[in-house]
Parts: C-alpha cells; structure tokens; sequence
C-alpha cells in the first residue's frame, strides 16, 4: 500500500474550503486525473458519496466513493473502491484566518493494471498529482 501526505496553507476559511472539497463536481476543476463525477448521494454525510473516473497510467479506472467520517470543518474521510482502493483523510485546520489543509493518502496501485516496475513511477505520478491538486485548489480558493 502507498501513502502520500500533503499539507498546505489557504488563504480562505476553512468553511470555504470545506465546502468546495465536499462538494464532488468541484473535485474535476482541481483534480487533473479525474475524468467524471456522477451518481452523486448525501453529498458530505457520513454513507454518502458518488461514482467516479479516473485517469491512471494512460488507463481509465472507475470506482465508488463512500465518506465514512465526516466532522465538519475539521476531519473528512472518503473510501474508494473499484479500480483504486484507497482511503483520502481530509484535516482542516484554522490558521491566521485562514485554512490548513492535510491531506493523508492510502492506496493500493492497481498492479495486474501496470505491473510491478512501474509501481514506483505510479506512486511518484501519483505524488506529483497531490502536488498540483493543492495548487489548483490554493488558487481557486484564493482567487
């Protein structure tokens, strides 16, 4: 299993920035990988979650979301299943009026999906895909 963590200063409140990241359709203005959101339920509420695409190694991968912790504003945890198994733990914390944000990832690379040599390329991908994912959403939130 593979773990990525990221965190990142925002200057917008964490209500802001809580609001945008449990709201699924925002996920593909930020999420360069993600290819389609659809069959959206409960949005932010514990058994809620939606159906997904997603982009990796040149292959498309569909799954399920489900949030399985939700405290608003401050802990939010989606589990995927399907072409990617994983767990995403959203932290939220306020900061000189602003929102640091951590993002702790686990997942499992699809192996029969790449092989096991290029399992290392697919987690430094995937970390450079965390990387611009933060970006993208720092200026969308700051704007």
């Amino acid at each position: 299993m593979a773990k990525i963590e990221r965190t990142i200063a925002i200057n917008a409140p964490v209500e802001k920035v809580y609001e945008y990241l449990t709201t699924p359709m925002n996920l593909l203005e930020i999420w360069p990988s993600m290819v389609e959101i659809k069959d959206i339920q409960n949005p932010g509420v514990v058994g809620g979650g939606f159906h997904w695409v997603y982009k990796m190694a040149g292959m498309k991968l569909e799954g399920a979301t489900e949030y399985s912790e939700v405290i608003p504003c401050q802990r939010f945890v989606a589990r995927n299943t399907g072409g990617i198994s994983s767990t995403l733990v959203w932290l939220y914390q306020p900061e000189n009026g602003g929102t640091r944000l951590t993002l702790q990832a686990e997942y499992t690379v699809p192996l029969p999906l790449v092989g096991k040599l290029a399992e290392a390329f697919i987690v430094k991908q995937n970390e450079h895909e965390m990387d611009t994912l933060f970006a993208n959403l720092k200026a969308r939130m700051e704007e």
